[in-house]
């Protein structure tokens, strides 16, 4: 088959490129930057450098290919996410159409059900409307949330000695490790189902009690607390650390979200099939290693 890859090779490009290349596709990777030109095509793959909010450039990329991963970039802007989320998914959505792609796996999110109460996962429920109306088999492939957005908490543990976030230590949580969505994406990929489809893609679903407790004696600090903070505490931290306010305000009512439980609840109520192998304790190692 021959495979778009948008995302470059990030935490998930470059696992997926990696197992579909070696299943013995024709692989396409879409990289905003040259200079990941040579690691690309070091992978067996081609590297084809370009905007994902450019829909003639998209098109061109696309002609001739049997099925897309769609991956809109995590950060679009530090000021109108949502709109420059959603512009991407439009751009994509007409070049799809041009090329007549006739397999679409889109990288979607816990709480892609809901329009609004999820920060920035509001650009990806605008995209599945958007794709919903595409004549192309697609699964909506949605992730948990990250293992390695735990990265982000190394500062606080170092200098405050604690975890924390707007979300209660209870709550449930489901995560995800990016090579075990880059497992599904593949499995997903090599696959033409028909119409459109959802598909959970959750490593472990853990409380942040647990997450706290498992990366403190992974680092040999086993009674590491997790603070639940107010949204005006949460918000105010991530300001004065230096993220854009849209960003923080975006981030903090993706934590009320969590909080409630609404991001999680259609997979929590509906679907809870843990499919991914990386487990919270393994990935704990990875965690340790970068403290």
């Amino acid at each position: 088959m021959k495979i778009i890859i948008s995302g470059s090779l990030g935490n998930i490009g470059k696992p997926l490129t990696a197992q579909l290349v070696k299943s013995g596709h024709e692989v396409t990777v879409i990289s905003s930057n040259a200079d990941r030109k040579a690691a690309i095509e070091d992978l067996g793959a081609k590297a084809v450098i370009g905007s994902v909010s450019d829909a003639d450039f998209l098109s061109e990329t696309f002609k001739g290919a049997d099925a897309l991963f769609a991956m809109t970039p995590p950060n679009m802007g530090g000021v109108n996410i949502i709109q420059n989320t959603t512009d991407a998914g439009t751009a994509f959505a007409k070049a799809i159409q041009n090329a007549n792609i006739k397999r679409l796996v889109m990288l979607s999110s816990i709480g892609a059900d809901l329009p609004k109460g999820n920060g920035p996962i509001a650009g990806l429920y605008n995209i599945e409307k958007i794709y919903e109306k595409l004549n192309t088999s697609i699964t909506f492939l949605r992730a948990g949330y990250f293992y390695i957005n735990f990265f982000n908490d190394i500062p606080m543990i170092k200098g405050a000695g604690i975890m924390g976030a707007n979300i209660p230590a209870g709550n449930r949580i489901p995560l995800v490790h990016p090579e075990d969505i880059a497992w599904a994406a593949a499995e997903e990929l090599q696959k033409l189902p028909e119409g459109k489809n959802v598909r959970y893609i959750i490593s472990d679903v853990c409380t942040p009690s647990e997450i706290a407790k498992t990366f403190g004696t992974a680092i040999g600090k086993p009674e590491l607390p997790w603070v639940e903070f107010t949204d005006e505490q949460y918000l105010g931290g991530m300001t004065q650390a230096g993220v854009p306010e849209e960003m923080a305000g975006l981030y903090t009512e993706m934590g009320s979200g969590l909080r409630n439980e609404t991001i999680a609840a259609d997979f929590l109520n509906n679907d809870g099939k843990v499919q991914g192998k990386i487990k919270l304790e393994d990935f704990a190692k990875e965690f340790a290693s970068k403290f």
